[in-house]
């Protein structure tokens, strides 16, 4: 039989659940990236599909490498990006919102374009930033 919950532990309970509520927001969320769009050119380094988000690393002509977060694993496929659509190597734009902290090279993809075909991680912020 369980023992009931004293106020202390349904305090600390409500208080736990309220911080992994707050960081997974803050993560996946917009809060973190400015709000216009910016456009990133460059050539993808690596490609991980594995969750909570898809991420490329994509070398700009400067020879900085930026971390461009895709849309969640579902999103990611519905726009028709996959583990198979490109590799390292190819060139890419991203049109998205770049980090906050202009110090990290870091932005969340709002479209991806290769070899002329794009993929729409959020279509709905398209032309709406």
């Amino acid at each position: 039989m369980l023992a009931p919950l004293t106020r202390r532990s349904a305090t600390v309970l409500a208080f736990s659940s309220c911080l992994a509520v707050t960081a997974a927001a803050a993560h996946h969320g917009w809060s973190w990236a400015e709000s216009e769009p910016t456009t990133l050119e460059g050539t993808i380094r690596t490609i991980s599909m594995a969750p909570p988000h898809p991420t490329l690393h994509v070398a700009a002509a400067d020879g900085a490498v930026w971390q461009v977060d895709l849309g969640n694993p579902n999103q990611t496929q519905r726009s028709g990006f996959t583990g198979d659509t490109a590799k390292a190597g190819d060139a890419i734009t991203v049109m998205g919102n770049r980090s906050l902290e202009k110090d990290k090279k870091h932005m969340k993809a709002v479209r991806i374009t290769i070899a002329g075909k794009n993929y729409d991680m959020y279509p709905e912020r398209i032309g709406t930033n």
